[in-house]
Order: structure tokens, then sequence, then C-alpha cells
């Protein structure tokens, strides 16, 4: 991923965001009423808006800084997204005694259907590994740029892998310009400061 650096939005400021996961899909409705539906998008990809989470004249001082640091839209960054930043006992495969490397991934379960999400940001610190359900405290490494865990052994054959662990996702400002009004002495607002996740 190139233009991307490994940091982090203000928390703070991001607890106040709205927004979420985007699909794109086609909708074609014939003469008798009936409709045709094509998904565009296999991966969702989330979008949101910060101008939300902006309380006070720090959080607007903290904003700018990160806003120029990133050059607008030039740099990617990791976002926190509070509705939806932690995995709890998921499933990444099955040991084969050769395999190594595991990405890691977030599973969403609905009425029969489910959603598999590749996460590539995990938050440094957070990540617990386990085989057969059992915690290990050892033999493993992860990149928190991409994801990937890899152990100095491959586990055996019919081992379950799973995992728990926090996670950031990697966006970019949707934007090049900050648009500020000053409504008053330290009160300052943005109509919009929109943010799009980059796909990797």
């Amino acid at each position: 991923m190139p233009a991307f650096h490994e940091v982090q939005f203000p928390p703070k400021i991001a607890y106040g965001a709205s927004g979420g996961p985007e699909f794109n899909t086609s909708v074609t409705t014939t003469f008798a009423g009936f409709e045709q539906r094509n998904i565009n998008w296999q991966k969702a990809r989330g979008r949101w808006d910060v101008s939300t989470g902006l309380k006070n004249k720090a959080d607007m001082e903290a904003l700018q800084a990160f806003f120029r640091a990133r050059f607008g839209k030039a740099y990617g960054f990791r976002f926190k997204d509070w509705s939806d930043y932690q995995a709890v006992a998921q499933n990444l495969g099955t040991g084969n005694g050769s395999q190594t490397a595991f990405q890691l991934l977030k599973l969403y379960s609905s009425g029969g259907y489910s959603y598999s999400r590749e996460i590539k940001k995990p938050v440094s610190g957070t990540v617990k590994i386990y085989l057969n359900s059992i915690l290990q405290s050892s033999g493993f490494s992860v990149d928190h740029a991409t994801g990937i865990v890899t152990f100095s052994a491959a586990p055996a054959g019919g081992v379950n892998v799973s995992t728990d662990f926090d996670f950031d996702v990697p966006v970019r400002f949707d934007t090049d310009a900050l648009a500020v009004r000053a409504d008053g002495p330290g009160i300052f607002v943005w109509d919009a400061i929109p943010i799009v996740e980059i796909r990797a």
C-alpha cells in the first residue's frame, strides 16, 4: 500500500464520527416492477464524516495538524471505527502441517449467511493467538501493517487457529481542502470532513 502513514487518527475525534460500511449495487427495474440487482463490489468500503467528532478548539488544532501532515488526500492513515474495532474468537483456519502464514479475518454472520472481512491493520499489543483454544505466548509473529500472522513452525494438521484482536481501518481523507467556518470566538465548524477506506 503506497503512501501510507502508520499513524492513528486522533481517537477522541474519531469517537464522534458518523459513517460505516458502504456497498455498491446497481438496481434495474423492469416495466412490470421486478428488480434485477447486481453486486458491483464484493467487499464493502467504509466511509465516515469526522467533522461530527469535533468538540472544541483543541480538537480543531489536532485535526488541522493531522490533515496537514497527511497532505490532504495524499497519505493514508489508521482510523479507529468505534462502532466496529474488535474481533473475538475469530477462526483463521486449520493447520495442515505446512502452512505458516494466516491472514487476520473477522466474520460477520446473520440468518445463515456470512461475510468475511480481511483485517490489515491490527493494533499492536492486542493480538492473541490460540491453537485448539490454547493461548500461545510465543512461536508466531504479527505484521501490523498487513495483518498476517506467521508461525515459526506450521500448526499441525487439524489444529484450529483462532484469534482475538483490536484493529484499525486503513483510510485517507476524501478532500484536499478543510473549509473552516468561525461561528464565534473559539468556535469553529466544518460542514463535512470525509474519509474513505483504502482497499489494499
